[in-house]
């Protein structure tokens, strides 16, 4: 049978102390401490240097704790999950503003259909210049070419 995370039901805007944590996900406070100590978690500290859980760290140790209760993972597997779900994080945050830039190039471009595409472009290219190269012999001319005598 797999255990079941608790979940809030409120967001607070203090940090939680180590002891109610431990006590809400019914853990050691030393398992918390080992999972600050490997990096896993980040509490922010108070002046008085004790550590202060808050909800984005609640919501980090629920993956944790699915990762090590549910699936099995240890605490190498842990890392590379997390550090892999915040690559994954930031490369859909670039995707969102790459996908909104598009869309407004888009938009702009059916505005401005009535225009040269030279003023729209990303890029400005100047009209291409014509140069003309005259090939001796390529030129139809009615004058015949001297003979020679032989």
């Amino acid at each position: 049978m797999a255990k079941t995370v608790p979940t809030r039901k409120k967001k607070a805007r203090a940090g939680y102390m180590i002891s109610a944590v431990a006590e809400l996900y019914k853990l050691h406070p030393q398992t918390l401490r080992l999972y600050e100590r490997v990096g896993l978690l980040k509490p922010s500290r108070s002046q008085g240097n004790t550590r202060l859980y808050t909800d984005s760290d609640l919501e980090r140790l629920e993956v944790i704790l699915t990762l090590t209760r549910e699936m099995g993972v240890n605490l190498a597997g842990i890392e590379v999950v997390l550090n892999m779900r915040e690559k994954m994080a930031e490369m859909q945050r670039q995707m969102e503003t790459f996908a909104s830039f598009v869309q407004q190039e888009l938009a702009r471009g059916l505005r401005t259909v009535t225009e040269p595409a030279a003023r729209s472009a990303l890029v400005r290219v100047p009209p291409p210049k014509v140069i003309r190269v005259h090939k001796p012999g390529s030129e139809k001319t009615s004058e015949k070419p001297p003979r020679e005598n032989a």
